[in-house]
């Protein structure tokens, strides 16, 4: 751990991912490198601890709520996407001369991408909460669950890959495979079901003690205690266990505060995780196969991510959302260290095959925040180029257009509302208390979609767009008011809507204290932001509670 520490502060100093420094460390001390070696057993003993923490924390912040909202691009994107990658992959091992069994193992093993650090790459950029953000979360999701089938597959399909008579074995892969389903079922319902009343009530009552040590151990006891249960009693993973029981803990009203008494612990078994990774990496390969290296890192990189971009594209999503995903992507993580660890102890995987998957990991989580960076200039040097990407993003989605059938009192002096999420439901909700007409402007198609299917009228597309303030009519409205939780200049879906209708008022929600106070000063607009705005509604309700005007 103190040798992690150094290498992420370098690590973090020339501007890269902690992760690379921790992974460097593993490498230092590992038995491949002259000079201390670490207790390789010890090391992946507590790795275990932490991929249930992180799952667990992953489980804290998504919910089933959150993957349904995007079920129509993640779900079919990340299926599409590992059938893609693990066929890039493995076609690559046969080239080499690879056996069936490797190949697939390997293949698979690149089209995982790192939940971990898209996690931190969204945080760090403030999409975590965005639409971009929810899509490429949803889409790990789904591709972590399809992992989870794999690594109980994959002893069954072993035993045919090496077997010259595999007759026999059919009948075990599909029993093993109904088994495995009919456990996940079980777990997840019991999980869903039972768990989520009775999780969140014990928390409540350890946090009745008001003992700070007692609820964080309540909320690890639990963590450990759910993810054990989950393999031991339902032969579930580690990792799928802690991913439910952060879901379940999720539904507490302590879940914030589980998260971040957690977080500690959860940072610092991260750390071993990837340091205990790194003890397995054999840093010859990168003399011996240089040009196998690079063919894996293009892979992570170019081959899988493009073919995400092309997929959320033809799924009709903004190329920005294409990007994000595409970039979320460009990487390989924890799912793939496990899944070429159990390639190597089951006889499929060679050894340089699991020193490639290592090396190609190192590669591209280092690279990974320069991809991030590099979305919103090549988003405008493709719309430059490409003048049909603007025109596929107004005209290729239904929901992008009014019906025609849309009422004039809709399209006259109404409200413009950007964003449908926790506060711009409420908002609405005054609206139709007051029968106040309005439109809604949102991100998400599916929320578009559930918004029509009530009857309210809606529009899918992002505001900074003035296309899409004018579909919503902007030009004729008498507000617009900004609620959205995405992550976006707030400051240019103002502008946009000035130039579109000088007269119109403007109430923005922002959640950066910059472009809040810039607003202030810049234009007439009536600016809510954070504590601001709380204080503001409680004192309303204080003072409405006392009889006064507020």
């Amino acid at each position: 751990m103190g040798l992690a520490l150094v290498l992420g502060l370098v690590a973090d100093r020339f501007k890269l991912p902690a992760l690379v420094g921790y992974l460097i460390a593993g490498i230092l001390i590992g038995p491949y490198t002259p000079g201390f070696v670490a207790d390789v057993h010890l090391a992946g003993e507590l790795a275990e601890i932490g991929v249930m923490l992180l799952m667990f924390g992953v489980g804290l912040h998504f919910s089933v709520e959150d993957l349904m909202k995007v079920k129509k691009v993640a779900i079919p994107g990340a299926l599409i996407q590992i059938s893609v990658a693990t066929a890039l992959g493995g076609g690559m091992a046969l080239l080499w001369g690879w056996s069936i069994g490797a190949a697939l193992v390997f293949g698979l093993a690149l089209s995982v991408a790192s939940t971990v650090v898209l996690l931190r790459a969204l945080e760090t950029h403030g999409s975590l909460e965005s639409l971009n953000g929810r899509i490429a979360i949803g889409w790990l999701v789904v591709e972590d669950l399809v992992m989870v089938l794999v690594l109980v597959m994959l002893p069954p399909l072993a035993k045919i890959l090496t077997s010259e008579d595999s007759g026999a074995d059919y009948g075990d892969i599909l029993e093993t495979l109904f088994i495995t389903l009919l456990s996940v079922a079980l777990f997840a319902n019991l999980m869903m079901g039972i768990g989520r009343k009775i999780f969140p009530k014990l928390l409540l009552q350890v946090a009745r003690t008001g003992s700070r040590e007692l609820f964080t151990l309540c909320v690890v006891v639990l963590a450990v205690s759910i993810a054990y249960g989950a393999s031991y009693l339902f032969g579930v993973s580690f990792a799928l266990g802690a991913f439910f029981a952060g879901m379940v803990m999720r539904e507490s009203e302590f879940s914030h505060r589980a998260a971040e008494e957690s977080l500690p612990l959860r940072e610092a078994f991260a750390v071993l995780f990837f340091v205990s990774v790194g003890m397995l990496f054999d840093p010859r390969i990168l003399i011996t196969e240089p040009l196998h290296v690079l063919a894996v890192a293009a892979i992570i990189l170019f081959g899988k991510s493009f073919a995400a971009a092309l997929l959320v594209l033809w799924l009709r999503y903004p190329l920005n959302t294409a990007l994000t995903v595409s970039a979320s992507l460009a990487q390989i993580g924890e799912f793939s260290f496990i899944l070429a660890g159990m390639g190597v102890a089951l006889g499929l995987l060679p050894l340089e095959g699991q020193n490639l998957i290592l090396a190609g990991a190192i590669i591209s989580i280092a690279l990974n925040p320069f991809l991030f960076l590099a979305i919103e200039p090549l988003e405008k040097r493709i719309r430059a180029r490409f003048k049909w990407i603007e025109a596929l993003d107004e005209h290729s989605d239904p929901y992008a257009e009014l019906p025609v059938t849309t009422e004039d009192k809709y399209l006259v002096k109404q409200v413009v509302l950007v964003g449908y999420g926790r506060v711009g439901r409420r908002i609405a909700a005054s609206l139709n208390d007051h029968a106040v007409p309005y439109v809604v402007v949102e991100q998400s198609r599916e929320v578009v979609e559930q918004l029509r299917d009530a009857g309210i009228v809606a529009l899918a597309g992002c505001a900074t767009e003035p296309e899409v303030l004018t579909e919503a009519h902007i030009q004729d409205a008498s507000m617009l008011v900004v609620a959205t939780p995405d992550s976006f200049d707030i400051r240019q879906v103002v502008d946009a809507a000035r130039s579109l209708n000088p007269g119109i008022e403007i109430i923005v929600r922002t959640h950066n204290e910059d472009e809040a106070a810039l607003l202030a000063q810049e234009s007439s607009e009536t600016v809510f932001f954070g504590e601001k705005e709380l204080a503001r509604s409680m004192s309303r309700y204080v003072l409405d509670r006392l009889g006064k005007t507020a």
